[in-house]
């Protein structure tokens, strides 16, 4: 029997509701956010997520179904990550969509960021110019797996666990930028302050290496920090 159009239209649309149902759950949206970061294990996610293993088990497999995250299995641990480029475009591609027409978005953010008493972000074309011409000091407070797995072209690995121990070490002829995995990460906020505290002049970036490819712009891989 010959396919026809409506059989064609009714898989293909069946199809992309599959990968929507991925997305339909907030704590699958912050693992895939995770994963964009970096390979993980699922006992690191389940951490980072505040959830057991086994709700974070489930929620992978859900991901995985979609095809948006494949999984590798070493000894007794399976490691995840975004199974390519168009996983951290339709994450990319979400935000973007919900930070423009979603004004809660937006109000719930800059009403976390004023009681912070946070300043606003640098801007992200003036910092790139600013890195090319050696004026600021870009640090990224991420995890250094996550450095090691993608980062801002220029920036120097500083975890925020080792920051107060690098402190001697930083520059004080210069700015200091801090960032980590987005607007909704608070790691870049704690350096910031850490470091006025201590008499830096230092400020964040409020997006991080997804948003950074995003636009396009360099990001590095590293074997070591």
């Amino acid at each position: 029997m010959p396919l026809t159009g409506r059989h064609l239209k009714d898989t293909v649309y069946g199809e992309f509701a599959r990968v929507a149902k991925a997305l339909a759950s907030p704590r699958r949206l912050e693992l895939l956010d995770l994963l964009c970061q970096g390979p993980r294990t699922v006992e690191d996610l389940a951490r980072q997520v505040g959830q057991s293993m086994a709700s974070t088990s489930h929620h992978l497999q859900v991901l995985r179904r979609a095809r948006l995250v494949e999984g590798n299995k070493s000894g007794l641990y399976v490691t995840y990550r975004v199974t390519g480029p168009a996983a951290e475009g339709l994450l990319h591609a979400l935000r973007q969509m919900g930070e423009t027409h979603l004004a809660e978005i937006d109000r719930v953010t800059k009403q976390f960021q004023s009681e912070r008493d946070a300043l606003e972000a640098v801007d992200p074309e003036n910092l790139q110019e600013r890195l090319r011409d050696g004026e600021v000091l870009l640090i990224d407070v991420r995890p250094a797996s996550e450095y090691r797995a993608g980062h801002i072209a220029g920036a120097v690995s500083i975890p925020l666990a080792e920051l107060d121990d690098k402190l001697p070490d930083l520059p004080r002829d210069r700015d200091i930028v801090a960032y980590c995995r987005g607007r909704y990460c608070v790691m870049s906020l704690d350096a910031m302050d850490r470091l006025r505290k201590h008499g830096f002049a230092a400020n964040r970036l409020d997006e991080g290496v997804v948003e950074w490819r995003g636009r396009g712009w360099s990001t590095r891989a590293a074997a070591s920090p």
